[in-house]
């Protein structure tokens, strides 16, 4: 089966929105989901997918004792600020035609984000990196022309990035796809009119993770597309499996780091 796909779109600029939490909500053990929204958010338009916004948080997340920040707004790539990528699990319009984005924060990383996260109530405000267009260059899921199905596969720090990629995907295209989570509390429900075999694989009931869980699996025939994100050890370990021992085309094969394993407490985990 050979599904015609959208072509890449052309790149576009980003540009900075000050947005406002809405309301906050836990997903499972490892995740909250946070909403943004209000007047600043006018104007942005993302891509779906895994599109990518950075976020500028307050010195006193990295450092509780830095105290709060009060000489305006600030904006991803200044000193004073906290930056950090995330993916934009949904855009949705409201009613006033106003537009608010769902961001999902993995909290078991110990890293600012996780800490502003866990505090942040209704009305604190978030200065996000982001789109004006759909047509803009932190989309990397990007399948080529030809594609006859689809390799999927993510930990939970790209989780939210693999359910909007699910979502996304035409009618009754072919994919496989791995999803690496802490607990079993942690699954999603997953919504696709793709023809998806999912597969949630729980480190704490002993699921074979990683690369293995890969090398097992009999894949179908026909012109693949590979999108693999998370931990940045075994996102290399897989796209070598592929490349190499699956003779996947590289330039079908889009991988993600988004963290890496050791480097220090510190370190936030990505969605």
């Amino acid at each position: 089966m050979t599904s015609t796909m959208p072509a890449a779109p052309a790149v576009s600029p980003l540009r900075p929105f000050d947005l406002t939490v809405l309301r906050t909500r836990r997903l499972g053990p490892s995740v909250l989901r946070i909403t943004l929204g209000g007047p600043g958010a006018d104007g942005f338009r993302g891509g779906g997918r895994d599109q990518s916004v950075s976020i500028a948080l307050p010195p006193c997340a990295a450092d509780p004792g830095a105290g709060p920040v009060d000489r305006g707004p600030l904006r991803p790539g200044d000193g004073r600020a906290v930056t950090r990528s995330y993916t934009v699990r949904a855009q949705r319009p409201r009613p006033d035609s106003s537009t608010e984005l769902d961001l999902d924060f993995v909290l078991h990383g110990g890293g600012p984000a996780s800490r502003w996260a866990l505090a942040a109530s209704p009305g604190d405000p978030l200065t996000v990196l982001g789109p004006a267009s759909p047509d803009n260059p932190a989309v990397r899921f990007r399948p080529p022309a030809g594609t006859d199905w689809v390799l999927i596969r993510a930990d939970e720090s790209a989780l939210a990035a693999a359910a909007a990629v699910l979502e996304w995907l035409p009618a009754g295209m072919p994919a496989r796809v791995w999803l690496e989570i802490p607990r079993t509390e942690d699954r999603q429900a997953l919504n696709t009119a793709a023809k998806a075999r999912i597969r949630w694989l729980v480190r704490s009931e002993g699921a074979v993770c990683g690369v293995e869980s890969v090398r097992a699996a009999d894949l179908p025939p026909g012109t693949p597309y590979a999108w693999i994100a998370g931990e940045e050890a075994g996102v290399r370990a897989l796209r070598h499996h592929l490349v190499r021992e699956r003779s996947f085309d590289p330039a079908r094969v889009t991988s993600a780091s988004y963290w890496r394993r050791g480097a220090g407490a510190r370190q936030d985990v990505r969605r």
